[in-house]
């Protein structure tokens, strides 16, 4: 343990919620995309085959600007602080974005302020990460990573169940085909709302730490370009990285092949199947497309629940075995939707999913934990962030091609699809190595929060 971490003073618990609150507002917004961007495009005109390409947003600004402006907060120090004035403007220009987005009159606005709502979130995630990890002591960290973790799935949650909670007060669902629905005007509003509020709350009651020795750091810094360095850093690592890393890249990309149609089908799918309303102007659509926040919410306790029993799991089977198992059971749920048209099957099958996705997002970090040098870990962090991008680009740059052929121009064979290469990931799961580590309930949880901030945009 460094210096550095044991001179961090305690936090109250209080403290750590304040830290974490804006967490929630930034996942608000990433859920809000997840849950309606799809149906939204349909509303504008969008074909469905045209659907990943649309959202290309999401890992193309994940896998640049996270990194570029990590490494410019790394180097910044003002009198507002040094992750705060990042945080904050990219939590400004999302909220922009979310206020617009709904009310957008043509599917080019729409897709232009995607692409500005996903660069806001990233450039508000990666500082605001990093700020965590500043306050921290090594003692706190699981409490912290805790907290951050009910945050992040709280946030993507309520986004989710938004549509569905305006229903359940009023609030009109009627559309003509082309015309965004109430329920989701209102939901992106009260977006904004959260991401500034819990962003501002952040801010005003957290007070970031400047380095110890001021004019060191800002002569550390001067006249060298942060990015282009990390950059090159991660360039070495790919010529040098283990073997079990490489062999890791194969699990993540099939993974990470599939996992994107679940963001861009699973609403239309529920609309088409559960509710016999293929397009948006069939009735039902608007109600059919607000249960996939349901579908999420399902999946994501599943995975909380999950987090908790992998160090138990990985006890009695190991890590390989506990990451091929979840990837299995994922793919099977995903593949079982093919039995029946009913909403609670779905639901039932997001449970399933959401195993999967427990898998997901945190065993690939523990795994690299086992083989990477501890000073290293900020490099091949930013490599599982590309791991992560590079996939689902290829899948939504190459989807569209077979999906009226291949897919049938069914939403629910798409999802067929996601299990297929969750089964695949499986398989190619077992062909890592065991390492003996034990994990802990801390551990899994820091690798949840994590990989919470690189995946769910």
């Amino acid at each position: 343990m460094s210096a550095n971490e044991t001179s961090k003073p305690s936090l109250s618990f209080w403290q750590i919620w304040n830290m974490s609150f804006g967490f929630l507002g930034i996942q608000y917004g990433f859920g809000l995309q997840q849950a309606n961007l799809s149906p939204i495009f349909r509303y504008h005109g969008a074909d469905e085959a045209s659907l990943p390409v649309l959202w290309l947003a999401g890992p193309v600004t994940g896998l640049l600007i996270q990194p570029l402006i990590g490494a410019m907060s790394d180097g910044t120090w003002t009198r507002f602080g040094r992750r705060k004035p990042y945080f904050l403007f990219g939590a400004l220009i999302a909220s922009i974005a979310v206020l617009f987005m709904p009310y957008a009159p043509h599917l080019w606005m729409v897709v232009g302020l995607f692409w500005i709502l996903d660069a806001g979130m990233n450039t508000a995630m990666e500082p605001y990460r990093a700020l965590v990890g500043d306050k921290l002591n090594k003692k706190q960290r699981t409490v912290g990573y805790a907290v951050q973790t009910s945050m992040l799935a709280g946030g993507q949650m309520l986004a989710g169940l938004m549509p569905l909670i305006m229903l359940a007060v009023g609030v009109s669902a009627e559309t003509d085909g082309r015309s965004i629905p109430d329920i989701v005007k209102y939901s992106f509003v009260i977006g904004v709302v959260a991401i500034l509020v819990s962003m501002t709350w952040t801010h005003l009651t957290t007070k970031e730490d400047p380095p110890e020795d001021l004019e060191a750091f800002r002569k550390e810094h001067e006249g060298k370009n942060l990015f282009f360095s990390a950059i090159g850093d991660v360039w070495k690592v790919l010529f040098t990285m283990p073997d079990e890393i490489r062999r890791l890249w194969w699990v993540k990309f099939f993974s990470w092949y599939g996992m994107p149609l679940m963001w861009q089908y699973l609403a239309l799918s529920i609309a088409r199947h559960s509710y016999n309303a293929p397009t948006p102007d069939s009735p039902g659509f608007a109600e059919g497309t607000a249960q996939v926040g349901l579908a999420f919410t399902i999946m994501n306790v599943t995975t909380v629940i999950m987090s908790f029993l992998i160090p138990s799991i990985t006890r009695k089977i190991g890590k390989r075995n506990t990451y091929s198992l979840f990837l299995f059971i994922g793919g099977c749920g995903f593949v079982s939707m093919l039995t029946s048209d009913s909403l609670n099957w779905v639901l039932t099958a997001m449970c399933m999913v959401g195993v999967a996705w427990a898998g997901i997002i945190t065993m690939p970090f523990v795994i690299a934990s086992d083989v990477v040098e501890r000073k290293q870990m900020g490099i091949y962090m930013g490599l599982l962030n590309a791991f992560i991008c590079l996939p689902q680009i290829i899948s939504m740059l190459t989807i569209g091609f077979y999906y009226d052929s291949i897919l049938m121009s069914d939403p629910r064979n798409a999802l067929v699809l996601a299990g297929i290469c969750l089964i695949i990931a499986a398989c190619f799961a077992l062909r890592l190595k065991d390492n003996q580590h034990q994990i802990e309930t801390g551990e899994v949880l820091k690798s949840e929060a994590e990989a919470r901030t690189m995946t769910e945009r």
